[in-house]
């Protein structure tokens, strides 16, 4: 569904430049659930704005549906660490929520409509005349969740999307994301530092290297569903797939101008 090859981004020229992604080829599934993971500055948020049409690379193609990206696609929503930016505050809720549909639906019903779903999928039906500053911080990230499902994309793109709220907050909204995930059948890519919680969620982890970045290894996640924070994170094999990626992490990047082959998460392990 979404194939990235060869992706090269640098920022600047000459002496000042700085190579942020020097060879990225990975590929995603329709339905699947694929988690990047990588040291912090190893450019994972650079890379998800290529995939997204937000920034253009310097080298490589991103292809969705076979074709090629030259600015961001309709299929595709993002869903950003900083909810806090990403929410008009003069806006209620369901106002926010609505926002990228006008260009999409022409009918005010269809649009009611469709945020009415996306609030009752993440468990705000009664807030929907609430202002964004009314809210507590997981709660206005169920918003950008919300607006991200209501615009119905083939792709959800998650950068970060649980960093700025407490544990608890956090797992709730993990186990949120799972449900939407097997209700809706949407594809998800997200951005994480936190090793427990791409084990937890992904079908797949891919471990990027420290910048330049290039893709370490992937790691099958052969966890049973449903998913459980208590009793999955209990599993042997939990500890085991979290000891793996964790190793690819810490395991320094030795960078070439070819890539190991093996290396590219396009080759099924």
């Amino acid at each position: 569904m979404l194939t990235v090859s060869n992706l090269q981004k640098t920022y600047g020229s000459g002496d000042q430049a700085v190579e942020a992604i020097r060879d990225l080829t990975l590929t995603v599934d329709k339905g699947e659930f694929v988690c990047i993971v990588g040291p912090s500055g190893a450019g994972k948020s650079t890379m998800l704005k290529c995939l997204c049409g937000l920034l253009q690379p310097s080298s490589g193609t991103v292809t969705l549906n076979g074709v090629p990206l030259n600015g961001p696609p309709k299929e595709i929503a993002s869903v950003f660490q900083d909810y806090s930016r990403s929410l008009m505050p003069w806006f209620t809720v369901r106002r926010n929520v609505g926002l990228p549909l006008r260009n999409r639906h022409r009918s005010a019903a269809d649009r009611a409509a469709r945020v009415a779903t996306a609030l009752e999928a993440v468990g705000l039906t009664s807030f929907g005349g609430r202002y964004p500053w009314q809210l507590s911080g997981g709660m206005q990230q169920r918003v950008a969740i919300a607006r991200g499902l209501a615009y119905a994309p083939e792709i959800l793109l998650l950068d970060e999307p649980f960093a700025s709220v407490d544990a608890q907050t956090r797992a709730d909204l993990e186990d949120l994301i799972l449900r939407v995930r097997d209700d809706t059948g949407v594809t998800m890519l997200l951005v994480t530092h936190d090793i427990d919680e791409a084990v937890y969620l992904a079908d797949r982890v891919v471990v990027m290297s420290a910048r330049p970045s290039v893709v370490l290894d992937t790691v099958e996640v052969d966890l049973p569903r449903p998913r459980d924070q208590v009793t999955t994170k209990q599993l042997p094999r939990f500890a085991e797939l979290r000891a793996q990626v964790l190793t690819l992490i810490r395991r320094p990047a030795h960078h070439d101008s070819t890539p190991d082959h093996h290396s590219k998460i396009g080759e099924r392990r």
